[in-house]
């Protein structure tokens, strides 16, 4: 096989793993393809947590054509039982006679081993190609393996001049109708969206996924020091049909209110304060024992700010919507940079049109040069 072709392959595996993107957490989203004789005859995905993985799918469409066959998998293969049986065995029952791999899984329950499976069995197996591609689009899974912590995103609205509202506060819209579908469809494909307590009750916002058709709905979680969240907020009346959680001190565990926020849907978990605020990177390690590995910030300046500063943004989505508006009211201002010469590096950093004028920039900070 040609390089070309085996760069075509790879890069359909990576678009088809993307039907899976935000639909499979904790499980990472891989996209799978069978090949003979130069011809695709089957696709895979992961499906939803405890379904079949994607080499599975695609396995299972190929049916007895799979013999002899070459596979195209963006991860490795895993080598273990957990909720399924491993995929190496499945793919060496099927009689695959070849198969090549994007990236190595980290996990250490596969870490190698499901290629030592393949190579034991006889199968032919190549490994690291579109790596860069592969990682970024599996940047939340390889952060909760790697790091041990959810991956996190910053995402906010902005006029042209970095404004997130107008002087008398008002922000209703910044942005257009599509730009705020595509701030939905980033809820959808994160585990937790997390904001504070500011942010609730100021804007009073509900941080579901309000699109059409079936999409999954994030964890939504309040960081609450002092247990101020109204009961009639919008965020408590839907938490017992969209997850919602709100983090507070252990003082008000057993509060008459915490005890009403339980009985209207909402799990309230407690973390140690200081000063009333709570440790970052406790609240990730929260999140990543319940087994989230990504999570879409949707907050103020200042928990956005707090985050920035302990190094725990990994991405920043900031959507421009085509308006100005001057005045005070800028997303970080009291980051606490006050030289060019100590500014916050990005790198990556892509933009695309929405509609109407409106450009998302996506990029990622560089913390240490």
């Amino acid at each position: 096989m040609t390089d070309a072709q085996i760069k075509q392959y790879m890069q359909r595996a990576i678009k088809v793993a993307e039907k899976a993107r935000g639909k499979c957490s904790p499980n990472p989203f891989v996209g799978s393809v069978i090949v003979k004789n130069n011809q695709v005859i089957s696709e895979g995905w992961t499906l939803e947590y405890g379904s079949d993985h994607s080499e599975i799918q695609a396995l299972k469409k190929a049916g007895k054509k799979a013999k002899d066959a070459t596979l195209f998998v963006t991860l490795e293969p895993c080598s273990h039982y957990g909720k399924t049986p491993p995929c190496a065995q499945a793919i060496i029952d099927a009689g695959i006679k070849e198969v090549y791999i994007g990236i190595y899984d980290p996990n250490p329950l596969v870490k190698g081993k499901g290629i030592a499976m393949l190579k034991e069995a006889g199968i032919d197996v190549h490994y690291g190609f579109l790596e860069e591609k592969i990682r970024t689009q599996l940047e939340c899974y390889l952060c909760y393996i790697q790091k041990e912590r959810p991956f996190v995103t910053l995402k906010t609205a902005l006029t042209l001049d970095g404004k997130y509202a107008a002087e008398d506060g008002t922000a209703h819209w910044i942005t257009g109708k599509k730009a705020r579908e595509y701030a939905h469809q980033l809820r959808s494909e994160n585990d937790v969206v997390l904001t504070g307590i500011r942010t609730i009750l100021f804007d009073d916002p509900r941080l579901n996924v309000r699109l059409p058709g079936n999409y999954k709905q994030p964890l939504r979680v309040v960081l609450d020091p002092y247990l101020k969240i109204p009961v009639l907020s919008y965020f408590v009346s839907i938490s017992a049909k969209f997850p919602g959680m709100v983090i507070t001190s252990p003082d008000n565990l057993q509060t008459d209110k915490a005890d009403i926020l339980r009985q209207k849907g909402v799990k309230i978990e407690a973390l140690e304060t200081k000063d009333g605020h709570f440790n970052l990177h406790e609240v990730l390690n929260l999140l990543y024992k319940m087994n989230y590995y990504s999570v879409l910030l949707e907050t103020g300046s200042g928990i956005a700010e707090a985050f920035l500063k302990e190094e725990l943004i990994d991405k920043i989505i900031f959507i421009y919507g085509a308006k100005i508006l001057g005045g005070t009211k800028s997303p970080l201002p009291n980051l606490g940079i006050e030289s060019i010469y100590k500014a916050l590096y990005i790198w990556k950093t892509s933009c695309r049109k929405i509609e109407n004028d409106d450009v998302v920039v996506t990029a990622y900070p560089v913390y240490h040069i």
